[in-house]
């Protein structure tokens, strides 16, 4: 029997991060031939993960331009994906989450008839515009996907909700926690050189990380003046703050906290030591999804830089609140995890809903038994 071709597409270094677990995985499977092609949605940050988990591309699209629109990136990963779906034929695409790049490669693969794999399927904030463009991303991958690899049980009732065929859903846990336990180790030792000068035992380091669209402009400045506030009135924290190169983030970024005593404005870290910086932080505050999955893992309170999120299996847990994006918001949320030991200590101990580190066997059992190499259905992932 010949190998199934499975061509795994991504482009931005919260995708890398999340698919290069299974991309391992299934370059170790007797069944499954794995290619990979990447879009470079996402360009430098991209590679370092890449690097980081040795992963070479069989195919790059180098998309990246400065400036660039929805609209731009969207016509070239089609452009783009034309040739390579034509060329390789895959028996699969696996896709992952809910980027441009995730709705325009199910769409070139749909294109050509090509089976669509969606992983961290089924994920809905139930408002259109937030997050944008993600929030239409995910649901229109969805309805192009072939088969639907849910992270949780949450994510399945989406999808059954929207009519899916519950014999194309696998609960699978997040990818997101496999990758997570490959790379935090307590010896490690921070390439950047300002987290090498850390006191983690003396202070109380905060780690900061936003970037979402919806939050450019007037959001973003009322979380910086929040931040300069909490950092004014607490001695004793330090706040790193990883700051994404995009203009609309880093000008508004800059112009509010830099110069800031005990605020660290940095390049944006590589995964790993961004990993094993949340591990050791205090608590986290972030408008990422991949944060809210991560962090439940390590016991950091995460306070959610959003009005919504698709992501409501930690904050129903615990150990995520949603607390909006006003300077009021920002201070009083940190407030209280920084004076109330019990409000943190409620949040460090909640459960992780998220995944044990199995998902990427949980979603290549899945593709076995999609393709029939298996008869029985694989087990799934039923939370903690």
């Amino acid at each position: 029997m010949s190998k199934i071709k499975i061509l795994s597409i991504f482009g931005t270094r919260p995708e890398a991060i999340k698919m290069a677990p299974l991309v391992l995985e299934l370059k170790k499977s007797k069944w499954f031939s794995s290619r990979v092609a990447v879009t470079g949605q996402h360009r430098e940050m991209l590679d370092q993960v890449l690097d980081q988990f040795q992963i070479t591309p069989d195919y790059d699209l180098d998309i990246m331009r400065q400036g660039q629109t929805l609209f731009d990136t969207t016509i070239r990963v089609l452009q783009g994906l034309e040739d390579v779906l034509g060329r390789e034929r895959p028996q699969m695409v696996l896709v992952h989450g809910d980027t441009t790049t995730t709705f325009a490669a199910a769409l070139a693969a749909f294109y050509y008839r090509i089976p669509v794999g969606h992983v961290e399927a089924g994920l809905r904030s139930f408002s259109r515009y937030f997050p944008f463009p993600e929030e239409i991303n995910r649901c229109l991958t969805g309805v192009l996907a072939d088969v639907h690899f849910a992270p949780t049980k949450d994510a399945r009732e989406n999808l059954l909700r929207e009519g899916i065929d519950p014999q194309h859903i696998f609960v699978t846990g997040n990818t997101a926690i496999d990758a997570l336990f490959m790379t935090v180790r307590p010896d490690y030792e921070f390439m950047e050189p300002a987290l090498k000068e850390l006191d983690f035992a003396q202070q109380r380091v905060i780690v900061v990380e936003t970037h979402r669209r919806e939050n450019w402009g007037a959001p973003m400045a009322a979380i910086c003046e929040g931040i300069r506030s909490i950092v004014r009135k607490h001695q004793d924290i330090i706040v790193v703050f990883p700051v994404h190169p995009n203009p609309a983030v880093k000008s508004v970024v800059y112009r509010h906290l830099q110069g800031e005593t005990r605020v660290l404005l940095l390049s944006p870290l590589a995964y790993s030591d961004f990993a094993n910086l949340m591990s050791r932080a205090y608590l986290i505050l972030s408008d990422s999804g991949g944060v809210q999955e991560e962090a439940p893992s390590l016991g950091k309170p995460v306070l959610v830089l959003r009005d919504v999120t698709e992501r409501p299996e930690a904050v129903a847990a615990g150990t995520v609140a949603v607390i909006g994006t006003t300077k009021e918001a920002v201070v009083s949320a940190l407030d209280r995890l920084l004076l109330e030991q019990d409000s943190y200590e409620a949040m460090a101990r909640a459960r992780n809903p998220y995944g044990d580190g199995q998902a990427s066997r949980r979603i290549a059992a899945g593709l076995e038994y999609y393709f029939k190499i298996h008869p029985k259905r694989p087990e799934e992932f039923v939370g903690n």
